[in-house]
């Protein structure tokens, strides 16, 4: 089934040097962007990510340190990563967790601040577990009849997740052939930030997701604990999460 798009949708898959969306980095990244007119087009790049590779990530996408010795750094590339993303809702498979996160990290890391939280987002990951419960390998093959032979090659695993979202689209009639709804459905909770330390609740005001203050308002907790935005800012928290805390704290700081 043909998306029904009103903006132009990227799907896109990160290789990285490990899972830890705070500290690991982009080595490559493919998208796959479809336009509402039709139109497709491909992009993969590869990105020295100024660390090591280690053996483990190594054997699962196949990129060593020597593959990306004289890549450009993802810095290098920001701006042309932004430029082609921007106005344009996100795919990708797990992207929820993963991969919008460590993107949003990396363009935020290399000064680049544009907010994907605006972004419609939708993780064809999610509609499968809710609906199958496999890996991608078994998606593709579950609703496209096809063996993907080249798994954990970032171009394969975008283009791949594309066709998986059409494929669902043609067997699930409940799921509506639209983004938005589709972006609903795929996300995990309502997120004022990608880690989800900060969510919003059901009046729509940010409250902490984790530790001492759960389910406690932002707004509330940095009045009554002034010391807790600090030990946030000076904590091994993500830059995406230290950047809604801190538009919180300016926002309360203006009121």
């Amino acid at each position: 089934m043909k998306l029904q798009l009103k903006n132009p949708i990227v799907f896109f898959d990160l290789e990285t040097t490990g899972t830890d969306i705070i500290n690991d980095r982009i080595v490559e990244i493919a998208y796959h962007k479809v336009y509402p007119n039709g139109r497709e087009e491909t992009k993969t790049i590869r990105i020295n990510p100024g660390i090591p590779i280690p053996p483990g990530a190594t054997a699962i996408h196949g990129i060593s340190d020597a593959d990306v010795a004289e890549c450009p750094t993802f810095k290098e590339l920001a701006k042309e990563i932004a430029r082609d993303i921007e106005g344009c809702d996100l795919g990708g498979y797990n992207s929820n967790r993963f991969d919008v996160p460590l993107l949003a990290e990396e363009l935020l890391r290399a000064g680049v601040d544009i907010d994907l939280m605006k972004r419609k987002m939708v993780d064809v990951q999610v509609i499968f577990h809710k609906m199958e419960q496999r890996t991608l390998s078994a998606a593709y093959k579950f609703y496209c009849n096809k063996e993907l032979t080249d798994a954990h090659s970032a171009e394969a695993d975008t283009i791949a997740t594309y066709e998986v979202l059409q494929a669902q689209l043609d067997r699930y009639p409940e799921l509506k052939n639209d983004i938005e709804f589709l972006a609903q459905f795929t996300a995990y909770t309502n997120n004022a930030d990608f880690a989800g330390r900060i969510i919003f609740d059901e009046k729509g005001e940010e409250v902490f997701n984790f530790g001492k203050y759960k389910g406690r308002k932002v707004s509330e907790v940095l009045s009554s604990d002034t010391g807790y935005y600090g030990w946030m800012m000076n904590s091994d928290f993500s830059l995406h999460t230290k950047k809604v805390l801190t538009a919180i704290k300016l926002r309360n700081f203006n009121k």
